[in-house]
């Protein structure tokens, strides 16, 4: 299915009740069950981590919050072994039998085309796994990967998210992004009707920005059609050059009410057509330092849902455009 009909058969969540386009409901509506993601660790680093681009890699990143399997002692693991133990520890939580192998520590297309279609290929050997899920960089999908890419589309759905964080340069300079935002525009050009969709991660709260400033990378994530979107506030983890900022008083974290207010605003700015994946971030407790209220996802959707009943509004509410997504 390639992107103009995968956007034609965008699911009617309004009429279901909801404020937002939520993943949840877009999975049960195209799978017709529950869908869930096993985080995969393919052992890639990142450009600004090696000294191609920058060193010390983004200010808020350490990849070891992000995915289990970077915490468990011993050699990392082989691609199949780790699926069977993230299925395992997902179904003690969920009843589903169907999974995404979701590419996510580090940057999932930054290496030989060759070794990149070995693990793709080894996440989808196993039959539980019905979708890939690649994370990456703009700067990192040069032309021949993104034939990969297609490649891999046309067997099965794949989904490439894109760390867009935000549209301001000055915010992708403080977080040693080592790229401007004309790299995630360029990506963008190059990944259209290639038949994956396309994700934008979206972080709200980061220093210096003001409430127009994150409205306005919302008003681009809209002008540039992604599928998709990830929205979470600026969070803070240990190890990082983030943690010291914060602990030295240089960076202060959204509060809850902030952060509800801003969500409510860029929702209401996206196209109803466009998925949102996720409204709040999080991270294991033990690399956690900040803020609190990001641990509390039942709570932060349920305040959200409010916000939005609250001001009788929703998603593509305030869309300077048309409501219905382009063919």
């Amino acid at each position: 299915m390639g992107n103009a009909e995968r956007r034609s058969a965008r699911f009617d969540w309004r009429a279901a009740g909801l404020r937002y386009y939520a993943y949840s409901f877009h999975l049960r509506q195209l799978h017709g069950e529950r869908i869930q993601k096993v985080s995969i660790d393919a052992g890639f680093t990142c450009p600004n981590v090696d000294g191609t681009v920058a060193v010390g890699g983004c200010v808020f990143c350490d990849n070891r919050s992000f995915s289990p399997s970077r915490r468990l002692p011993g050699r990392r693991r082989m691609i199949l072994d780790q699926i069977d133990e993230g299925i395992r520890r997902i179904k003690r939580r969920y009843d589903c039998d169907r999974f995404q192998a979701y590419f996510q520590p580090a940057t999932n297309t930054y290496a030989p085309v060759d070794r990149l279609r070995e693990v793709y290929e080894a996440a989808i050997e196993d039959p539980r796994i019905v979708g890939l899920v690649i994370g990456t960089r703009p700067d990192c999908v040069p032309d021949d990967v993104l034939d990969l890419l297609q490649e891999f589309a046309e067997r099965l759905p794949v989904s490439v998210e894109y760390g867009m964080q935000t549209m301001h340069d000055r915010s992708l300079e403080w977080m040693n992004r080592g790229h401007g935002h004309d790299a995630m525009v360029d990506a963008m050009e190059r990944s259209r009707g290639r038949g994956f969709e396309i994700c934008a991660h979206i972080m709200l709260g980061l220093p210096g920005e003001s409430f127009d400033d994150m409205l306005a990378s919302g008003a681009e994530v809209a002008r540039l059609e992604f599928d998709s979107v990830k929205i979470h506030n600026l969070y803070c983890v240990k190890n990082t050059p983030l943690a010291d900022q914060v602990e030295r008083g240089e960076v202060q974290l959204m509060e809850f009410e902030d952060y509800l207010d801003v969500l409510a605003a860029f929702v209401e700015r996206l196209p109803e057509w466009m998925v949102v994946e996720r409204i709040s971030g999080e991270a294991p407790d033990d690399w956690f330092v900040g803020p609190a209220w990001c641990l509390d996802k039942p709570v932060i959707r349920r305040e959200f849902l409010a916000r939005l009943e609250s001001r009788d509004t929703w998603q593509g509410k305030q869309f300077n455009g048309s409501t219905i997504g382009p063919a």
